[in-house]
């Protein structure tokens, strides 16, 4: 049952590929799955935004999320030193002395755990958060579980960047092919201003560049504008002969 329990858990992971795909929603079946297959009782996760602050992204439950909004609004715990120094922290016992934590200690002995443990979620040499694993019971995980949360880390630290890569390449896709669609546009209307106004197409590709930045618009959207036919065209006339008020008085 365990490797049963195990196998999903790594497909589930790995499946980032999706459309859709929620990041958000993507944590918290990392939480989940950690509950049920490391069992241990409680489990949340700590990411990196754009501005290097870490926030809490997932939690299988809210004892374990108030734990570590406490431990990001004091700027100290095991946790946050987790992801700080991309290495591994244990607290085995939140009642033993001395704690390095101790307000930290207090509150989670007072939330009902008696230990954590915090593996980065870490890509070769980027570190972008912190599993977090909290047991009711003191004592350390066995290093077989500790091994099993590091991997679940990984796949789902590489899940992530690589739905990010995938949403950037997308982007950039998407800028390229409007762009393109831009340029067909705009040749498009060079050909009409040119068979028009009787001018040649690259006095018709100034044309509109002209008039485009003298009524500060989008070159493509003059472009429509002149394939639609609803554009002035004595107004782009006048700019081709240098008569237009909206002259660009720029070279």
């Amino acid at each position: 049952m365990f490797l049963e329990n195990l196998a999903e858990t790594f497909v589930e992971l790995a499946d980032t590929l999706v459309a859709g795909f929620d990041s958000v929603e993507f944590m918290h079946l990392l939480a989940n799955r950690c509950v049920a297959t490391l069992e241990v009782d409680a489990a949340g996760i700590l990411l990196v935004d754009h501005h290097g602050e870490l926030q809490v992204l997932g939690s299988s439950s809210d004892r374990a999320r108030l734990l570590e909004l406490f431990e990001l609004q004091h700027r100290q715990g095991p946790c946050m030193e987790c992801y700080l120094t991309s290495e591994p922290v244990t607290v085995a016992s939140f009642t033993g002395s001395p704690q390095r934590w101790p307000e930290f200690s207090a509150v989670a002995k007072d939330a009902g755990f008696g230990a954590l443990h915090a593996v980065p979620m870490r890509l070769r040499e980027q570190t972008v958060g912190a599993l977090n694993l909290f047991t009711v019971e003191e004592g350390a995980l066995s290093e077989p579980t500790l091994r099993v949360a590091q991997a679940m880390a990984d796949v789902a630290t590489i899940g992530l960047l690589q739905a990010q890569i995938i949403s950037h390449r997308e982007l950039l896709a998407g800028q390229l092919q409007h762009a393109l669609q831009s340029r067909v546009l705009i040749e498009q209307a060079k050909g009409v201003l040119a068979e028009r106004l009787q001018i040649d197409m690259s006095t018709a590709f100034e044309t509109l560049r002209r008039y485009a930045r003298g009524h500060n618009r989008y070159l493509s959207r003059v472009a429509e504008d002149v394939i639609d036919g609803t554009i002035d065209m004595a107004a782009l006339a006048a700019v081709t002969e240098g008569k237009s008020s909206t002259r660009d008085p720029r070279p």
